[in-house]
């Protein structure tokens, strides 16, 4: 009897939870799950934890998981608002673009900086379909991808390098 009674909590908990939180995300946009960095992974990732607490623990009820949820949504579209506003906030939470391949040469301070090997910069460029020789850098992106470019005049801008003269 205790497990059916278990079982019915977990249902109606997941359902309320799945509206709840639909609305939430709704409200919030989509900044709140995207995985355009370190803290928006730790925050989805925790969104996720939440969930599970909530749905599984009969210590943890409904209302308590969603006040946990809402916090970490309403903490979420602060910073991103903040750091949208003070280049500080925004330096903080977020990291840059580091140039790792650029005309036929790897940059290897920045390989060893962000623990790439030389083989992980050549799986991109295969990934990518591109011809070695057309390409003419490989950026890690702030999420972790790897951007193979063939032309990379007005995109390199933002990206960190230990050779920044190269670009001239």
């Amino acid at each position: 009897m205790q497990e059916l009674s278990t079982m019915i909590r977990i249902i109606l908990t997941g359902i309320g939870a799945y509206i709840s939180i639909i609305l939430m995300l709704r409200i919030s946009g989509k900044r709140t799950l995207a995985k355009m960095n370190a803290f928006d992974f730790i925050v989805t990732v925790a969104l996720g934890s939440i969930l599970a607490t909530t749905l599984t623990s009969q210590q943890t009820s409904l209302l308590a998981g969603l006040t946990a949820f809402g916090t970490l949504v309403a903490l979420q579209y602060i910073l991103a608002k903040l750091s949208k506003r003070f280049t500080t906030v925004n330096r903080m939470i977020k990291s840059e673009p580091t140039l790792l391949f650029y005309r036929g040469d790897y940059l290897r301070h920045d390989l060893k900086k962000e623990r790439i090997l030389e083989m992980e910069v050549i799986q991109a460029i295969r990934a990518s379909g591109t011809p070695l020789e057309q390409v003419e850098a490989v950026v890690l992106e702030t999420d972790g991808t790897f951007s193979v470019l063939k032309d990379s005049r007005h995109v390199l801008e933002h990206v960190n390098t230990s050779k920044t003269t190269r670009f001239q």
